[in-house]
Parts: C-alpha cells; sequence; structure tokens
C-alpha cells in the first residue's frame, strides 16, 4: 500500500497555524486584529523566547515604515519559535476514535463496477503511539534550501512505523479543522519519548531519502557544471599562454639573428631587449606549466572547494512529541456488484485504516490504487484480470 504522506510544506499557512499552537503550549495569548498580531507570553512560561507582549506582523512586507517582527517560514521570529519548540519538545496526549462516519477505506477499494455497502469496526485493543513532529532543513551553502515539518508515528509497543496516523494527526491538529481534538497532558516518562526519537528520526530519514537524493544530485550537477566552467578558463589561459610563448620565441629567434650584423650600440640593447625577453618567456613557461600540471591533475583543489560548497546540510529535529491513543482491530466490509455481495474482514486501526493487505485471487497481486479491484465476480480480482475476463 502507498504510505500517506506525513508532511506540512512550510508555508505562511503552516507558520502561523504553529506559532499561534506553540504560543498557546506556553500559556501565552494572542490578539489577532487581521495581519497584526499581539503575542503575550507569560513570564512563568518555560522558554527562551521573550517574555510579555511583543506585535508581530503576518507575512513579508516590502514597507519599510512597518516597525513589527515579521512572521512568515524565512522570518527571525519564526526560527526563533522552532529553535525553542526543538529545546522543549513539548509533549502532549491526544486520542483518535473511530465511528462509522470516520471509518477510512483506500480509494482502490472502492472503484469500478464494485461499491461498499456496509463496514462495521470491531476493536479488539487500545493501542498508544508516538507522533514526532520534526523540522527537516535541507539545503547547500550556495542555492537550494528546501525546510518541511514532518510527522512520524511509532507504536510504543511494537515500535512499528505507522505513516497513516502521522497523517491524520497532522489533518486532526491542524488549526483548520473543525472540531479541533482535546490535548491533555502526556503520560509517557522522559525517558521513554527519548528513546521513541532515535527509531522516529531513523524512520524519517529512510522516507526523505529520495529528497535527499534529488537535492543532492541537483547540487552535483551544479558543481561539476561549475567545475567544467572553470576548466574552460583555465584551457582558454593556457591556450593564451602558448600563443604568448609561441610569440616570445619567435622573438627571441629575431633578436638573435639582429645581433649577427649589428654594430656595438645596437648590439648591446639588443642583448638587452633578448634578455628580457626571455625571463618574460621564463615566467609564461613557469605559469603554463603549473596550469598543465593542475589541468592533468584534474583541479583537485578546485574541484574539493566547488564541492565542499555545494555539499548538502540536513537537518531534523524534533519540535513536538504527542501521546496518540488509538484502537485496533478488524473491520468487516460488505462489498457488492449487481446481484453479488461479498464480505472481506481485514485488519483495520483507527486514524491508520487498514493494516492489512488484499489480493488479487488470480495473479496475487496486492491490490492498491494503480491495481483497484476490479470485480468480486466470482471472487476478487483485480482491474488487470477482471479487464481480461
Amino acid at each position: 500500500m502507498t504510505e500517506p504522506e506525513a508532511a506540512l510544506p512550510v508555508t505562511q499557512v503552516a507558520v502561523e497555524d504553529f506559532t499561534e499552537w506553540y504560543v498557546a503550549s506556553l500559556g501565552g495569548t494572542i490578539d489577532i486584529d487581521g495581519d497584526q498580531w499581539k503575542v503575550t507570553i507569560p513570564d512563568t512560561a518555560d522558554t527562551a523566547l521573550s517574555t510579555g507582549q511583543v506585535t508581530i506582523r503576518c507575512g513579508v512586507t516590502d514597507d519599510e515604515d512597518i516597525v513589527e517582527e515579521p512572521l512568515h517560514p524565512d522570518s527571525e521570529f519564526f526560527q526563533r519559535v522552532l529553535r525553542d519548540a526543538a529545546q522543549r519538545c513539548p509533549t502532549g496526549k491526544v486520542s483518535i476514535g473511530t465511528d462509522h462516519d470516520t471509518i477510512e477505506l483506500p480509494s482502490w477499494l472502492e472503484a469500478g463496477d464494485v461499491e461498499v455497502t456496509e463496514t462495521n469496526f470491531t476493536p479488539y485493543y487500545d493501542r498508544t503511539a508516538v507522533v514526532v513532529l520534526f523540522q527537516v532543513s535541507i539545503e547547500t551553502v550556495s542555492e537550494y534550501q528546501q525546510e518541511l515539518l514532518r510527522a512520524v508515528a511509532i507504536d510504543v509497543r511494537s515500535e512499528e512505523s505507522l505513516p497513516g496516523l502521522a497523517a491524520t494527526f497532522l489533518e486532526l491538529t491542524s488549526l483548520t479543522t473543525e472540531p479541533s481534538p482535546t490535548t491533555t497532558q502526556s503520560s509517557l516518562d522522559e525517558a521513554k519519548a527519548q528513546s521513541i526519537l532515535d527509531p522516529a528520526r531513523e524512520k524519517l530519514t529512510e522516507r526523505i531519502q529520495p529528497v535527499i537524493d534529488e537535492i543532492r544530485e541537483e547540487a552535483s550537477r551544479s558543481a561539476d557544471t561549475e567545475v567544467e566552467e572553470y576548466r574552460q578558463l583555465q584551457q582558454q589561459r593556457i591556450d593564451e599562454l602558448e600563443e604568448q610563448r609561441r610569440a616570445l620565441a619567435s622573438k627571441i629567434d629575431d633578436l638573435s639573428e639582429a645581433t649577427t650584423n649589428a654594430d656595438q650600440e645596437t648590439r648591446v640593447e639588443v642583448l638587452k631587449e633578448r634578455k628580457d625577453t626571455k625571463a618574460e618567456l621564463s615566467d609564461v613557461d613557469e605559469e603554463l606549466s603549473e596550469l598543465r600540471d593542475k589541468r592533468d591533475r584534474g583541479y583537485p583543489a578546485k574541484q574539493q572547494e566547488v564541492h565542499k560548497r555545494h555539499a548538502l546540510d540536513v537537518q531534523i529535529e524534533p519540535v513536538t512529541i504527542t501521546e496518540v491513543e488509538y484502537e485496533s482491530g478488524e473491520i468487516d466490509i460488505e462489498l457488492s456488484e449487481g446481484t453479488i455481495s461479498k464480505n472481506i474482514t481485514v485488519g483495520y486501526g483507527s486514524g491508520i485504516g487498514l493494516t492489512e493487505t488484499i489480493q488479487c485471487s488470480n495473479c496475487g497481486e496486492i491490490l492498491s490504487s494503480s491495481n483497484s479491484i476490479g470485480t468480486i465476480k466470482p471472487s476478487i480480482q483485480c482491474q488487470s484480470c477482471s479487464s481480461s475476463l
């Protein structure tokens, strides 16, 4: 099954939502008047942020008369909020239940002529997971930068990754979601919470590795282009020096020839000019030899400098830890196609969705968004197999 994306691009909306949530977690308040926010953080708050009141302005503006602190993805205020959240790693607790109206089924189960006529979820266990919200920053010194807020859910008992629960958590805890879930004090002790961080970070690193690789490849191509441009400039200089050397060598030959029949005074001047020309030729030979040597070795110093400048800096820092209670059990699904009905029972978790896969009875392929259910006559088959009937 395709894993759902549990990421929040650091947009203006996400920045405002997170800032509002974090200030509230500190016991602070925000008086909102359009784009102007008056943020008040109590003196008793456990934070490195400035307590008292500060006025901020949401969004980017070119108005030089604006004196409020700006709040946008690249603003210093938001970076201070993220740094403070990463240091505090505030914790909370939410519960995610399931009723008939909130059962989530994959789109491949509702494709074509097959309909879902009834679902019934039977919870067997109350389970606990920890959702860690990480700030991910991927950048090079030169040009590339990408920042995301990504959530990773780990089951406390099995330490299994639950990407569906992470995506549900982000959706439910968004300040734009109504109604918002009630958050209470987490019952996790600090040692257990800390023990979850390393596997959660490892899971996230695996998940974002394709993004890291893509940015690294782009940075590497930029570095290779820069090195090639440097190589061409150096080759151009070598060509110029070689031409200059030929001209100087020819001039020395002409001056040597000129001394043959010259009078004493002219001979002295010609010899002096030939000496100066030989010195100039020696300088050209020295520079030419040095450039050729660097060229033959592939310009190692320049390559190291350029690739170091284009190297990626990947930072993955936790900003919040939330204990999530969810239910695990089985779901009975009644499927119908025309006059034919069929019941299937699969594992299900509240906030997670199906926890087991369903296979095509004909080819054995797992049903997915790219290979959805095609028929239940006489058994469950994928679109590919049902189209060949």
